[in-house]
C-alpha cells in the first residue's frame, strides 16, 4: 500500500482538531478592550497547540515522503499518534480556561508526552519496514530532538505543580527547538533520488 490515502486521512484528522481548538475559543461578551483581557490564557493556550500541531504536521508530511509502503502496524501506528493529538484541543482548553493551573497543565504534558512517544513508535515501524538501508534512518540520524523532547516533558509535568511557569517554559522551549527548520529529511530523499532516480517519491 502507497502511503498517499495515509496522508490524506492524517492530513484530514489534524485539520479537524486545528478547526476543534479553535471553535472552543469564545468570543467575550462587550465591546470594550478590558473584555479581551480574561481569554488571554485560552489565546496563548492556542498559540502553542497550533504550533505544536503544525510542527506534527510538517514533521508527518516529511517522514511518509521517506517512506516506501504502508503496513498494518503502521496504520495503527497512525491511529495512535492521531488519538493523542485528538485530544490536544481539549488539554489545550482546560489549561486555558484556568489559567495555566497544575493540574491542567501537567495533563497538558502528559498529551505533548504521549504524543511523542506515538511518533516516535511510528518512525521506528517505518525504519523497521525498508531494513538497513532505511531512507528515514539515515535521515533521522542519532535524532537527538527526538529524544530530548520526552525526557523535557517527563520534567515538565511534575514541575507543573511547584513551578508552573518552569513547565509552561518547557512547554514552549521544546516548540522552539522543533520550529528550527531541520532539512535531514529533504536533504537525505534528494540525495536518494540523485543516486536512484525513480525510488523516492
Amino acid at each position: 500500500m502507497g502511503t498517499t490515502r495515509l496522508e490524506a486521512f492524517s492530513d484530514g484528522v489534524i485539520a479537524v482538531i486545528i478547526t476543534i481548538m479553535v471553535l472552543e475559543m469564545k468570543v467575550p461578551h462587550g465591546e470594550g478592550i478590558d473584555t479581551l483581557v480574561p481569554v488571554i490564557p485560552v489565546f496563548l493556550s492556542y498559540i502553542l497547540s497550533f504550533v505544536y500541531l503544525g510542527i506534527y504536521w510538517n514533521n508527518h508530511h516529511h517522514m511518509l515522503h521517506a517512506c516506501r509502503k504502508v503496513t498494518g502496524s503502521m496504520l495503527w501506528a497512525n491511529l495512535h499518534l492521531l488519538f493523542w493529538l485528538s485530544l490536544i484541543p481539549f488539554a489545550t482548553g482546560w489549561m486555558g480556561e484556568n489559567h495555566f493551573a497544575a493540574v491542567p497543565s501537567a495533563l497538558y504534558g502528559v498529551v505533548l508526552l504521549m504524543a511523542a512517544v506515538a511518533y516516535w513508535i511510528l518512525q521506528q515501524l517505518i525504519i523497521a519496514s525498508q531494513g538497513a538501508d532505511s531512507i528515514l534512518k539515515k535521515a533521522v540520524g542519532g535524532d537527538w530532538k527526538g529524544k530530548l523532547s520526552p525526557i523535557l516533558y517527563a520534567v515538565a509535568i511534575p514541575a507543573a505543580f511547584w513551578w508552573q511557569w518552569v513547565s509552561l517554559s518547557l512547554y514552549v522551549f521544546v516548540a522552539l527547538l522543533w520550529l528550527i527548520p531541520d532539512r535531514r529529511i529533504e536533504s537525505t530523499l534528494r540525495n536518494a533520488e540523485l543516486r536512484n532516480p525513480g525510488d523516492v517519491d
